[in-house]
């Protein structure tokens, strides 16, 4: 791992690496071929979880408000943001090809490597490290904001006050390379046509029909 790297999760996370091993690994995409952020990525997706639900309880919240909150602030989208305000794209390791794709700052990637990282951290600094770091810069996103005005959040509610059943997010379709994949998507509501749309993940496709179901309604 370079010291420019480690210089950087240092004044990015709030912790410098006993194991740089660990750094290197989070932020290493499976282009490289070399042990890459997947498993990480799985461990620091439940940590953030955990976190975020913990915080939430401790602010007292009523089941459904918490509910609902958990979701929006542990969505992709929202980790590909955090991500990105840290400035991690230009320290991800993909190979030649891959970086001259724009791999390293597509959101699903991003994405991955936020939740990589504080698996790392939680590895590496404990529960201390993670949770510190998650208060830090989850605090650094417009929650309310975004709880309430995710497409995939309004459409819910929309079809909730109307009795409907949730929406339903199908992937019809995955087609590109696995370092520059794209996803289309089918969504259905009760009483309309469904949608498809496309993105680099499956939360952008996601993202993207859910936002072209409203225009349509109107909303």
């Amino acid at each position: 791992m370079s010291t420019d790297a480690e210089d950087w999760a240092a004044a990015a996370l709030g912790h410098r690496f006993r194991d740089p091993a660990l750094l290197a690994e989070a932020l290493t995409h499976g282009s490289m071929g070399q042990p890459d952020y997947q498993r990480l990525e799985f461990l620091g997706d439940r940590v953030l979880a955990l976190a975020t639900a913990e915080r939430l309880y401790q602010g007292g919240e009523e089941l459904a408000a918490m509910a609902r909150r958990l979701a929006a602030l542990v969505d992709r989208g929202r980790c590909a943001a955090v991500a990105r305000a840290l400035g991690a794209a230009s320290h991800i390791r993909v190979d030649r090809g891959a970086r001259a794709a724009g791999v390293h700052g597509q959101d699903n990637v991003l994405a991955d490597v936020c939740e990589a990282l504080i698996g790392a951290l939680y590895l590496d600094g404990g529960w201390a490290a993670a949770s510190g770091f998650i208060a830090r810069a989850w605090a650094g996103q417009a929650e309310a904001g975004d709880a309430a005005g995710h497409p995939k959040n309004r459409l819910q509610e929309w079809a909730a006050a109307r009795g409907f059943r949730l929406p339903a997010y199908e992937v019809v379709a995955r087609e590109g390379p696995d370092h520059a994949p794209r996803f289309r998507v089918l969504l259905s509501v009760t009483g309309q046509q469904p949608v498809e749309a496309i993105g680099t993940s499956k939360a952008e496709a996601e993202r993207a029909a859910a936002e072209a179901l409203l225009k349509r309604l109107g909303l």
